[in-house]
């Protein structure tokens, strides 16, 4: 029996912890031990609890309720705490997904306990460093034993830079999720009938990058945007709780009246409005993907992306804060021709699996 310990902190990352945890359950549950470590990193319940509940991801065994406070000093709690979670439990791998603060504390904290790490969405890069998830995960990366990368693009980026040992091109634990959840989804939800909206009626857009928030142009150029497309369809915004606290404090953005603003929502209803939208407006990487996985254009309002693919085949466009760039891009906006797997099987996280079993 093989342990692995899971550190998980952030919505996206319960989403992909979601699929492997599935299929440790279903397929390897005579292989393989899990232990969830959950960090606290995000500890709303619209943001935590209830996606543990709604994507039956195994109750943590530890919670370490670590919120709050600046990148530097989330990150050495965690990692104090995460490395005491080690020593007790000795676990023959630690897995980590993404690029959060607790990504980056459970890589350090086991790379100093010289235990083995594997790192899912490994060889992701948006070659802006001043992006605290850039630096997680060119860290992250470096000292994992396992690189499990979602696509070719990435496997390229670590190559580049010298990495090429574990590496493997596994596909995208997301689409595993995606594929999974939205039958379940337009089977239980029951969004679009509250709030009133049509198959392919509405946007939805979404805005937490703190490149944006707490940029007051970028928010103003983000937002007054939507109002503006809001004129000619409705806008869905659920708001992240740092956006909402941020645009409450406003009073220089007319109309914020005329959007849609929703709390954080579970993620069965998130996945509906995505699949079900006219247009997907976000800074969010999770979401880029989701609305690829669901054909639905894309406009990121951001000026870089990991997910240079999405881009590349026309699904996506990069288009920054700026009022008149979103409108814009949004009155040219059309659905190409082709849509490719871009993202692997939809089998990664069983990829995942055998893979760690056949190295521990």
């Amino acid at each position: 029996m093989k342990k692995i310990l899971t550190v998980v902190g952030a919505r996206p990352q319960f989403i992909k912890a979601a699929a492997v945890s599935r299929v440790i359950r279903e397929g390897y549950s005579n292989e393989v031990e899990e232990v969830i470590v959950h960090t606290g990193q995000h500890f709303d319940h619209n943001m935590s609890k209830v996606f543990f509940e709604e994507l039956d991801i195994p109750t943590p065994k530890y919670n370490l309720d670590i919120s709050g406070g600046g990148h530097g000093s989330m990150t050495g709690r965690m990692l104090e705490s995460i490395e005491k979670v080690l020593q007790d439990e000795r676990p023959d791998w630690l897995l980590i997904y993404g690029d959060t603060n607790s990504t980056l504390a459970g890589a350090l904290a086991a790379s100093k306990l010289h235990i083995p790490i594997a790192h899912v969405e490994a060889g992701l890069r948006s070659f802006n460093m001043r992006m605290p998830e850039e630096v997680n995960r060119i860290l992250s990366d470096r000292v994992s034993s396992l690189l499990f990368c979602p696509t070719d693009v990435a496997v390229g980026n670590l190559a580049r830079e010298g990495i090429v040992s574990g590496v493997h091109n596994v596909g995208d634990v997301m689409y595993d999720a995606s594929l999974f959840y939205r039958e379940l989804a337009a089977q239980r939800s029951r969004c679009l009938e509250e709030l009133k909206l049509n198959d392919g009626g509405y946007v939805l857009a979404t805005c937490h990058r703190a490149e944006n928030t707490d940029d007051p142009a970028r928010l103003s150029g983000i937002v007054e945007a939507l109002i503006e497309i809001s004129k000619s369809i409705p806008v869905v915004l659920p708001l992240h709780p740092r956006t909402k606290k941020l645009l409450m404090q406003r009073d220089d953005i007319v109309g914020l009246d005329k959007l849609i603003l929703l709390d954080p929502l579970p993620f069965l209803d998130m996945i509906r409005l995505e699949r079900s939208a006219y247009a997907i407006i976000t800074d969010s990487g999770g979401v880029q993907k989701e609305a690829y996985f669901f054909g639905v254009p894309c406009l990121t309002t951001r000026d870089e992306t990991e997910w240079v693919e999405t881009v590349s085949s026309g699904w996506n466009r990069l288009v920054g804060a700026d009022f008149d760039s979103i409108c814009d891009a949004y009155k040219a906006l059309e659905k190409p021709d082709n849509h490719p797997l871009l993202y692997g099987d939809g089998l990664a996280s069983k990829h995942i699996l055998k893979q760690l079993v056949k190295s521990a």
